[in-house]
């Protein structure tokens, strides 16, 4: 079993993922993302994205292949332990909010700092410092149900990012924003993730979010390509193309 780069935080070698129903996930993917690094991982919808980062975060176990974290091998992982290197090493962000409706906004971003030990002042720190500069700082008394679902959005953000992770995967996390704030909560967690040293891997299948990474991976059909061409609407006239990593 070959050991990866020092200098890489994560790295995978040919996964493999076929879901419960039989559909395939991924088809032999390859990557690495060093330290600090942000990396974009584009495709249009199905093409495997969220699949790639659950498997790199260890929420499901790989078929076949090899995922590293800090040269430790996660693919031999048991679930406990896997549920332990969530919990302390990484950041989870979805597309769509998951608050709980029993917090309120300040106690929800806090809330991963509190599982980790964090005492209650410190966490609510954290959690205040990262909603002021998401633009909820004034709305931390509020439950969930309160918030515009924009604002619930900068939460989930906020919480992310309040125990400084070593990496923070981003599936998609300004889906539910509009284009305007699409913008800042972007600047927002690409200036946090170099001030911090965080890693991020974000899935997306905006041309514009994908800009802001370092390197952008490309998926179509869970498999790594050189380079997709997708129409910019339906109706366009066009035909995506796409040349095939070897």
């Amino acid at each position: 079993m070959e050991a990866p780069p020092d200098n890489d935080v994560l790295w995978a070698r040919s996964l493999h993922f076929t879901h419960p129903d039989g559909s395939p996930g991924l088809a032999g993917v390859s990557l690495g993302v060093r330290e600090g690094e942000i990396l974009a991982v584009s495709g249009p919808r199905g093409s495997g994205k969220t699949t790639l980062l659950r498997c790199l975060s260890g929420q499901v176990p790989v078929r076949r292949g090899e995922v590293w974290f800090n040269s430790a091998p996660v693919h031999t992982l048991g679930p406990i332990a896997r549920e332990r290197l969530r919990r302390d090493r990484f950041g989870w962000i979805d597309p769509e909010p998951v608050l709980v409706p029993e917090l309120n906004v300040w106690e929800n971003a806090a809330l991963p700092l509190m599982l980790r030990g964090a005492g209650r002042r410190r966490a609510k720190v954290a959690a205040l410092e990262w909603l002021e500069r998401l633009d909820v700082g004034d709305r931390v008394r509020n439950r969930p149900h309160e918030l515009r679902h924009a604002e619930r959005q900068r939460v989930a953000i906020a919480r992310a990012l309040a125990p400084a992770p070593t990496v923070l995967f981003a599936d998609e996390p300004t889906a539910p924003l509009h284009r305007a704030d699409r913008g800042h909560v972007l600047r927002t967690l690409t200036a946090a993730a170099r001030s911090h040293g965080i890693t991020v891997v974000l899935a997306t299948h905006d041309a514009e979010t994908a800009a802001l990474a370092d390197r952008t991976v490309a998926l179509l059909d869970g498999r790594s390509v050189r380079t997709v061409h997708l129409p910019e609407a339906a109706g366009t006239e066009g035909r995506a193309a796409c040349s095939l990593s070897v």
